[in-house]
């Protein structure tokens, strides 16, 4: 039987590793791979393994770990980057059920601005000249062949009126009936043809809270355009019938037209001959040149003429301006006094 031992003073250090060799780098069991059989350990001893497999084994996971962490590194970042751009790009469900503005044209574009590029070209100016003075309003084309709807007081008196259309070209019209009752009157343009007209709406189908557009030439700004809410509706309004009184609706008169509400008067006395009729509140921004006007919804539609206004300026220019406190036609009294209009009107009191 083969006999394994040790010589003297070659006992294993108790305090290292097998196989790590002495303090001079010697590695014990050397002699099994080139020494003496039977020098050192018999033939039958397992080799220790190479010298600092163990190091070599921690720097090859050291790198091969590094490039993991950087590839996972660089999927977090991918993943980042990629979250923030479809973020970017897609709308969120939150905001994908937002109501957008309803278009006033098919090519006009949508909201006060899409209303206003529609709309515009059937609002017009109107002056007319009489032997107290110069009044100027606005009038709304209701028909390419020339009929515009306005006031009866921008127009009563008057010896010859004048049309401004949007483009700048100026026509001369002739009145064909008026109503003093309902304050409402129809003008045409002299051999006009081809104009754009308005399209009338529905004003029983109007609530509080609903958006509208004010255009007219308040000053005799042509073709200014203002926005609000519909305010109230039916609201008592009284103003005056006869001719002369307070008929002055431009520049020269800082008070406006004088109305009644709620039993008080403004912007001057109504007179003894006056009419009520149904109005509707709003506070888009009137000002004297805004009667026979048009106030509009946001589907291009004409659901009132505006008629009155409250100015707190009567007596000093440095204060005009509008309070937010307007008043319009319904639309529906004027599609249902259209034909008693082209008639030559009602000019009874």
């Amino acid at each position: 039987m083969t006999q394994s031992y040790r010589r003297s003073g070659d006992e294993m250090p108790q305090d290292r590793p097998y196989a790590y060799g002495d303090d001079h780098g010697q590695g014990y069991g050397h002699e099994a791979y080139g020494g003496t059989p039977g020098a050192g350990f018999s033939e039958q001893a397992v080799p220790p393994p190479p010298p600092y497999a163990p190091e070599r084994r921690r720097r090859a996971r050291r790198p091969v770990a590094l490039i993991a962490a950087v590839a996972l590194a660089s999927g977090l970042i991918g993943g980042g980057s990629a979250a923030l751009i479809a973020g970017a790009t897609q709308p969120s469900a939150q905001n994908s059920s937002s109501t957008p503005l309803v278009n006033a044209g098919k090519t006009s574009g949508s909201g006060v601005s899409g209303v206003a590029k529609a709309v515009s070209p059937a609002i017009v100016e109107i002056k007319a000249q009489s032997a107290k003075g110069e009044s100027t309003g606005s009038g709304v084309v209701v028909t390419s062949g020339g009929e515009i709807v306005t006031n009866n007081h921008v127009l009563a008196g008057a010896d010859t009126v004048t049309v401004t259309f949007n483009d700048g070209s100026r026509k001369t019209a002739e009145v064909v009936g008026t109503d003093p009752g309902k304050d409402l009157a129809l003008v045409k343009v002299r051999g006009a043809k081809n104009l754009t007209a308005a399209s009338l709406g529905d004003s029983s189908k109007i609530t509080v809270g609903d958006q509208v557009v004010a255009i007219g030439s308040p000053e005799g700004l042509t073709g200014s355009v203002t926005s609000g809410i519909v305010s109230a509706l039916d609201r008592d309004v009284t103003v005056p019938k006869e001719e002369g009184q307070g008929q002055q609706d431009g520049p020269g008169d800082r008070g406006g037209w004088p109305f009644e509400f709620g039993g008080n008067q403004y912007n001057g006395d109504t007179g003894a001959s006056k009419t009520s009729y149904k109005a509707i509140q709003t506070d888009a921004s009137l000002n004297p040149g805004n009667s026979g006007g048009a106030l509009i919804n946001m589907q291009g539609q004409i659901i009132g003429i505006n008629s009155a206004m409250y100015s707190p300026s009567s007596a000093s220019s440095s204060t005009a301006g509008s309070v937010g406190l307007g008043f319009a036609i319904p639309i529906n009294t004027v599609k249902d006094d259209l034909d008693a209009l082209r008639g030559g009107g009602n000019s009874g009191v």
